[in-house]
C-alpha cells in the first residue's frame, strides 16, 4: 500500500472568548508604528500578532505568511479596527486561503475607515464635547470628568466591537467557503476601487507651468490639459511607475521614497510644481 506524499495542512489553534477580547484591548496599539509607507501596518500586525502565534502554533510557515500579509498597507479608524481584527482573526482560525483573507482586509479597511471616523469624530466626540464644555465653562468638574470617562467607554468598546467582528467572521466562514471565488474576485475588484481612492486622496502632483498666450494671458497646464483630458492623471501615472520599480525592478521603497523628495524638492524649487 502506498503512502501519500500529500502533506496536509497542521490544525490551526482555536481563540477564546479571552483571546478575542485581547484582540481589543491590543488593537490600541494600532497606531504605533504610522509611517508614510505602510501607515498602520505595523501596528495592525503588533495588535494580532498573539492571536495569529496561538492560530498557528508550530506552523511558523503559516505564521510568516500571515504577518507578511499583514504588513501591507493599512489605514483605518482606530475604533472599527477592532471589528475587523476580529473578522479577520476568524478566517484564520477556519484556515481560509490567504488571498482571500488579504483580498477582504483591504477591501474593507476604507468604508469601515469612513464609517468608524464618521461615527466618531464627526458625531460622538463633538456632540459629547460641546455638551462637556458648557459644564466646564460654568467651572463644573463634571465637564471633563465626563469627556474622559466617554473616552474610557469608547476604549472598553473595543472588545465587544472585536468580538462582534469574530462571531460576524465565524458566521461568514461557511458561505465564504462556498462562494470564495466570487468573494475573493468581489473583494479584489473593491480593494482595487478603495486603493484608487486613496491614490486621489494621498498622492498630490499639480504642474505650476503655464503657457502664455499675450502679454497679459496664459492658459494653465495642469487646469486646461490635464484636469479636463484625465483628473488626476500625474498621481495616477506616478504610483503605478513605483509600483512597477518595486514589483518588477526589485527597488527598495525607501530608495524610492527618498528620490520622491528629492525629485519634489527640485522640481518645486524650478518651479515646475
Amino acid at each position: 500500500m502506498m503512502e501519500s506524499n500529500i502533506s496536509q495542512p497542521s490544525k490551526r489553534g482555536k481563540l477564546t472568548k479571552h483571546d478575542v477580547r485581547k484582540i481589543g484591548l491590543m488593537s490600541i496599539f494600532n497606531q504605533s508604528q504610522m509611517n508614510y509607507q505602510l501607515m498602520q501596518a505595523g501596528g495592525w500586525t503588533l495588535a494580532i500578532l498573539p492571536a495569529l502565534k496561538k492560530i498557528y502554533g508550530k506552523d511558523k510557515k503559516g505564521l510568516s505568511a500571515a504577518m507578511k500579509g499583514n504588513l501591507e498597507f493599512m489605514n483605518t479608524n482606530n475604533y472599527a479596527a477592532p471589528l475587523l481584527m476580529g473578522l479577520e482573526m476568524s478566517l484564520e482560525e477556519n484556515g481560509e486561503s490567504r488571498s482571500t483573507i488579504d483580498g477582504l482586509r483591504v477591501a474593507l479597511f476604507g468604508p469601515l475607515a469612513g464609517i468608524g471616523d464618521a461615527i466618531t469624530w464627526f458625531t460622538i466626540l463633538p456632540i459629547v464635547a460641546g455638551i462637556t464644555a458648557s459644564f466646564a465653562k460654568e467651572g463644573s468638574i463634571l465637564g471633563p470628568l465626563l469627556f474622559f470617562l466617554v473616552y474610557v467607554g469608547m476604549f472598553l468598546l473595543r472588545m465587544p466591537i472585536a468580538q462582534l467582528g469574530y462571531s460576524a467572521g465565524t458566521k461568514a466562514v461557511s458561505k465564504i467557503r462556498k462562494d470564495s471565488a466570487i468573494v475573493s474576485h468581489a473583494a479584489s475588484v473593491l480593494g482595487c476601487t478603495v486603493i484608487g481612492g486613496l491614490i486621489a486622496t494621498y498622492v498630490q502632483i499639480t504642474v505650476k507651468w503655464k503657457i502664455p498666450v499675450t502679454a497679459t494671458k496664459s492658459i494653465s497646464i495642469q487646469k486646461a490639459f490635464f484636469d479636463n483630458i484625465f483628473p488626476n492623471i500625474l498621481p495616477l501615472g506616478y504610483t503605478f511607475l513605483l509600483y512597477y520599480l518595486v514589483k518588477k525592478k526589485n527597488i527598495s521603497p525607501v530608495i524610492l521614497i527618498v528620490i520622491t523628495f528629492v525629485l519634489a524638492i527640485l522640481l518645486s524649487w524650478l518651479g515646475v510644481l
